[in-house]
């Protein structure tokens, strides 16, 4: 299983947003959006061994499941649909219960620290980050969980906790990249066995 924690730092925690203004009137859920976009989608088909977890501004996780997920579609705005139906059901999230809000997605009411030790039990936690080692010097990770953040950098409390659960820091190229370009290197580079196989 391949997984992906996204932190949304200004992500909406209410459903009262526009569809059509995710940029700026929803917190830049649109960076949110198109990771869900990269984790699950190739060409005609989804990924089934794969899970995405979206923190929305640390008060709420949102889990895709691509081994449950149904009619999910490759643009931001039916994504987008898709988080705030979670989000107009948060209240049926109980402590660290989650409430399935459609096929394969879910909504918990918990914050960063507490999804990222959740799936430290069973995952190898990679962070990504422009300062870890190079990502060809690291053998390919069983069962690994990559870490990102949006558009923001990782707070001090964030940077501290990745401290304490990551079992490797890489980076993935020589440049700085959007979140959602990073999971599609991370899934090219676990696709071919650390870039060996083709």
């Amino acid at each position: 299983m391949r997984q992906f924690v996204v932190t949304g730092h200004d992500a909406p925690t209410t459903p009262d947003f526009s569809l059509d203004d995710l940029p700026s009137g929803a917190g830049r859920l649109d960076v949110l959006c198109r990771c869900v976009n990269s984790a699950f989608f190739l060409s005609h088909a989804i990924r089934e061994d794969v899970r995405a977890y979206l923190v929305l501004a640390d008060s709420f996780t949102i889990e895709f499941d691509g081994r449950e997920v149904r009619r999910l579609n490759p643009d931001e705005r039916s994504t987008a649909a898709r988080i705030r139906g979670a989000l107009e059901q948060r209240e049926e999230a109980i402590g660290h219960i989650p409430a399935e809000t459609s096929p394969g997605v879910s909504i918990r009411r918990v914050g960063f620290e507490q999804t990222l030790r959740d799936v430290a039990e069973e995952s190898t936690i990679v962070e990504l980050h422009e300062a870890g080692t190079p990502v060809v010097d690291v053998d390919p990770p069983e069962d690994p969980t990559f870490v990102l953040s949006d558009h923001r950098d990782f707070t001090d409390e964030e940077a501290a906790l990745l401290d304490e659960l990551s079992d490797q820091r890489v980076r993935l190229g020589p440049h700085a990249m959007h979140a959602d370009h990073a999971i599609t290197v991370a899934h090219n580079y676990l696709d071919t066995a650390g870039y060996t196989a083709y």
